[in-house]
């Protein structure tokens, strides 16, 4: 069974319906309820996709994000102290949003895939990508 860490740039696409992140998307959510996978979201970025939604859409569709992202098929980690030091660690390091360290370092901390396709996880040094952004995104940088 393999685990992933899912970022809000994959469920922000997953609900716009663009694809590839979409199907990709669905088929981790159908992978992870017939126990043929693990997905894993940090609480931060659960945050993120809302504040994103309410900001940029409305309230009634953050809030409905709120409702239903406590039935996906995905464990919403909730980060710890040393957690909270990991992400602070890998934004003074990279070019990283705040929030996307901790997305960063949940999947780092157990060398998971992070599932995404926001061209700034690509900076981040020993973090496996699983991509489900468009492939014409800029490579990784060594």
């Amino acid at each position: 069974m393999k685990t992933r860490v899912l970022d809000s740039w994959a469920i922000l696409e997953w609900m716009n319906g663009r694809q590839p992140a979409s199907v990709l998307v669905d088929k981790l959510f159908s992978d992870s309820e017939q126990g043929r996978g693990a997905l894993l979201m940090s609480a931060i970025n659960v945050g993120e996709t809302y504040y994103f939604l309410r900001k940029k859409h409305s309230e009634p569709l953050a809030e409905s994000w709120r409702r239903s992202s406590q039935t996906f098929p995905l464990t919403i980690h909730v980060p710890s102290a040393q957690d909270i030091w990991n992400a602070a660690v890998l934004k003074a390091q990279f070019p990283i949003s705040y929030a996307d360290a901790f997305a960063a370092a949940l999947a780092l901390e157990h060398e998971w895939p992070l599932v995404t396709g926001d061209p700034e996880f690509r900076s981040v040094a020993r973090l496996k990508l699983e991509w489900i952004g468009p492939q014409n995104a800029p490579k990784k940088i060594r």
